[in-house]
């Protein structure tokens, strides 16, 4: 069982409608969005999708990205998401709170634990804590840097980064 991990879109529509595309094309529905959605035109791309959004440090306009939510008929955004998969737990927040990131990461209950804000991408499993970080990297921002997202396989526990490239 697969899903799509995006973060960090920054208002990138270009980007995210590529993103999306691709997990279209690949039979993928369900997607976290870990947070710095940005605007709600971007919450409306994410339609047809089985979406958990979560909020970043970004995401000042929150009733609006919460009403866009509704309008495309999923929960509205939340500071720290979970996603059952597979019978495993996932966990989704956007990490610029360090401390609701490591509470997530040592509380024992996530096998998996989503996360943007640095804009750098991450697939570290952590053993004291039997659990996996996951940072899809970013999709939009001002960096000029590879945009990107992954995609989780939780039956076969692997984790696959897709670039796009960073002209938008």
């Amino acid at each position: 069982m697969k899903i799509g991990i995006l973060s960090d879109t920054h208002n990138a529509e270009h980007n995210t409608r590529a993103a999306l595309g691709i997990l279209r094309e690949r039979g993928i529905d369900r997607v976290i969005h870990c947070g710095d959605i940005t605007t709600p035109e971007i919450v409306h791309l994410f339609a047809g999708f089985e979406v958990a959004f979560v909020f970043g440090n970004m995401d000042s306009h929150r009733t609006d990205l919460i009403d866009a939510a509704r309008r495309i008929g999923v929960p509205p955004p939340k500071l720290v998401q979970e996603v059952e998969m597979a019978g495993k737990t996932i966990a989704a927040c956007h990490g610029s709170d360090h401390s609701v990131l490591y509470r997530l990461m040592m509380g024992g209950k996530y096998p998996y634990v989503c996360h943007g804000h640095t804009h750098e991408r991450r697939n570290e499993f952590r053993s004291a804590y039997s659990v996996r970080l996951i940072n899809p990297g970013a999709l939009g921002g001002n960096q000029p840097q590879t945009r990107s997202f992954c995609i989780l396989d939780v039956t076969a526990d692997t984790v696959e980064f897709v670039e796009l490239p960073a002209l938008f």
